[in-house]
């Protein structure tokens, strides 16, 4: 077995080769380009063993890199500094880094989702990301509302008819924004139908979709985020994963627990503390919901909609490990 190191950037990878003993065959900066990627592999016999860091655009050199036989690994990037951070820091020495820890496996491997899952979680991201667009073009508008004290409905600023009233307001700040919100919105609609079509391909979602306040979209987002639930060997791993645990500092008998470590999954934490807000509209008789309501009359809204996220959570890993839908126990 070879081993090697792949350090990816935009327009080239330094790439270093090594035996089972260490020993340096082969270093070269190549174009990202397919045939000089192949080329750097070629000429031996033996099975190479790859590791990469989880960049951007790793994706597609793990799934050519695999389609050529060859063993790929996905290095975590922050844990894989804390064990191989050098005084030096250049490409030459990240790509032997990598290889070296795979040679001795000791490389912190991050998750690689199923392809058809990937590809799932690119659309949910563009909704998304469109979803944050849309919602800062509505909190321009609101504010120049705000500004003129023109009273309004908020819950209807933004139907057709508030849109059309939007309009005859004929307010320039307004009106130079309305496009904008009127193409992001359609867009959003468009993706929407996209994600209610092949969300509904996975029992993932659609068990998901029993969670009162939960839909298709916000399922989408919570089954691709976290991909197979199996990976998760126990609630506290699942936990850390969407970040939502206080950090610990001990010192002696001390123990001091702070705010949350947010070095979790960004994207499951955001939607898992929506979706609460949600449920406890539509479902106030469930645990979660009681558990929101208790402790919100001791502790502030927001630490309150934090740990009723870490419960809502726990009753999803525990859907998805067993296939069980959610019912509602008071």
């Amino acid at each position: 077995m070879l081993y090697a190191g792949m350090d990816i950037h935009k327009n080239f990878s330094q790439c270093a080769l090594m035996t089972e003993k260490g020993e340096i065959l082969k270093e070269e900066k190549v174009t990202n380009e397919r045939k000089n990627i192949t080329a750097f592999f070629e000429g031996s016999d033996e099975q190479i063993s790859i590791a990469m860091e989880a960049t951007t655009n790793y994706r597609y050199f793990y799934d050519f890199l695999v389609g050529q036989g060859h063993e790929v690994h996905l290095a975590h990037p922050l844990k894989t500094r804390y064990i191989a951070e050098e005084r030096v820091k250049t490409d030459k020495i990240d790509a032997r880094a990598l290889a070296d820890l795979l040679r001795g496996n000791l490389l912190p491997e991050s998750y690689v989702r199923p392809k058809e899952i990937e590809d799932f979680r690119e659309i949910v991201h563009k909704r998304m990301s469109l979803g944050h667009q849309r919602g800062d073009i509505k909190n321009q508008i609101l504010a120049e509302l705000r500004k003129r004290n023109i009273k309004h409905d908020k819950r209807k600023v933004f139907t057709d008819e508030g849109v059309k009233w939007l309009e005859k307001l004929d307010i320039s700040t307004i009106s130079v924004l309305l496009p904008v919100f009127k193409t992001i919105d359609k867009q959003c609609k468009n993706i929407e139908k996209m994600i209610d079509s092949e969300g509904l391909k996975y029992d993932q979602v659609k068990l998901l979709d029993t969670i009162p306040g939960i839909g298709i979209y916000s399922a989408s987002i919570i089954f691709t985020e976290i991909g197979e639930i199996e990976r998760f060997r126990s609630e506290g791993k699942f936990f850390s994963f969407t970040g939502l645990v206080p950090s610990v500092h001990q010192s002696g008998e001390s123990v001091y627990h702070g705010r949350l470590t947010k070095q979790g999954n960004k994207a499951l934490r955001w939607i898992l503390v929506q979706a609460v807000q949600t449920h406890k509209r539509y479902c106030p008789d469930s645990k979660i919901s009681k558990f929101y309501e208790r402790l919100s009359k001791k502790k502030p809204n927001d630490v309150a909609k934090v740990a009723a996220a870490r419960k809502l959570a726990q009753v999803i890993y525990h859907m998805l490990r067993n296939g069980d839908k959610f019912r509602v126990l008071g």
